[in-house]
């Protein structure tokens, strides 16, 4: 099966729901679909995860899960499995106590900063980088408790060594590229990553071309191949275990690149220098099995990359 460990589905209540099945797969699917990072509140994130739930419900593809079970009997009923994350703490307010609201209404993950500095910890954009707060610990902490994923992706370089330091259970990086392989402020150095591995977590792989350094209109078979490289890379470094897939996918992909075009300010020069941003679509994120076969690796490698790996650490961290 595959385990997308993130994808962006338009921050608004008329986003379309059915644009989530072109992950169908006829072996299952699991989604983790974004409903929040810095700009939203607890109430819009609280309605979006709500709003999301119920339309995905009603289209009668999907079934939005709790459990690591919930989602084999989803994909025994070819449905696909759906749950949420959250990109940024903004949403808490503030109040460890909204860790597990956010996980009553199906968030499963979340990462404490999005690319700038906020109560928890430092972004992969400042350059002032002093890592984790005492806030942040206590997040971390909290999120152990609850049974969350906690996710470095967008963090600062010591924020991610702190979170892996601080949680006592496997942390992930839910949709990061290893800056070794290219160098852009969003992509993690190796020692975050062997970090991550330490505490038994998983590093998701993304599709976006600008931390690929694939971004060109009509390189949709090279970014594919560049996502390939950065699994393989992660499988040499870290070992079969501890790498999987979070495509990154927007399907708000026209918001996004709008975004960047008018808040250049939110970002830096490596986003907004590349014109439009592209991504590795779901229908060639569902191909990667194929591309790694063809480089030679077995049927267990595969099925670990492609979700083994996630749904071994879900069964230790949710509750």
């Amino acid at each position: 099966m595959i385990w997308e460990q993130h994808c962006c589905l338009p921050l608004i209540h008329a986003a379309d729901i059915s644009e989530l099945a072109r992950y169908h797969n006829p072996l299952g699917a699991y989604l983790s679909v974004n409903v929040g990072y810095s700009p939203q509140t607890r109430a819009d994130s609280t309605a979006f995860a709500t709003d999301f739930a119920d339309r995905a419900t009603s289209d009668g593809r999907f079934d939005t899960v709790r459990t690591v079970d919930d989602i084999v009997s989803a994909v025994a009923n070819d449905k696909i499995a759906l749950a949420f994350d959250l990109e940024d703490s903004g949403p808490l307010e503030g109040d460890l106590s909204n860790v597990a609201h956010f996980y009553d209404l199906g968030v499963r993950s979340l990462l404490p900063t999005y690319n700038h500095a906020n109560a928890a910890g430092c972004g992969c954009l400042d350059s002032n980088d002093t890592g984790l707060t005492a806030y942040g610990r206590d997040l971390v902490r909290e999120m152990n408790q609850v049974g969350m994923f906690v996710d470095g992706s967008h963090c600062s370089r010591q924020t991610g060594l702190d979170l892996a330091a601080t949680s006592a259970r496997p942390t992930i990086y839910s949709h990061s590229n290893f800056a070794s392989l290219w160098a852009h402020p969003r992509n993690i150095t190796d020692d975050q990553a062997r970090a991550c591995a330490d505490t038994g977590g998983v590093v998701g792989i993304n599709g976006v071309g600008i931390f690929l350094g694939v971004n060109g209109p009509g390189d949709d078979a090279r970014r594919l191949e560049a996502m390939a490289d950065q699994i393989e890379y992660g499988v040499n470094l870290l070992g079969i275990s501890h790498v999987g897939v979070g495509s990154d996918y927007s399907f708000d992909h026209a918001d996004f690149n709008l975004m960047l075009a008018t808040n250049p300010e939110a970002f830096s020069a490596a986003y907004t220098s590349w014109g439009p941003l592209h991504w590795v679509p779901p229908e060639d994120t569902l191909t990667l099995d194929a591309v790694l076969r063809v480089r030679g690796h077995d049927d267990d490698a595969i099925a670990a990359v492609m979700g083994g790996n996630f749904m071994r650490i879900a069964r230790e961290v949710w509750q």
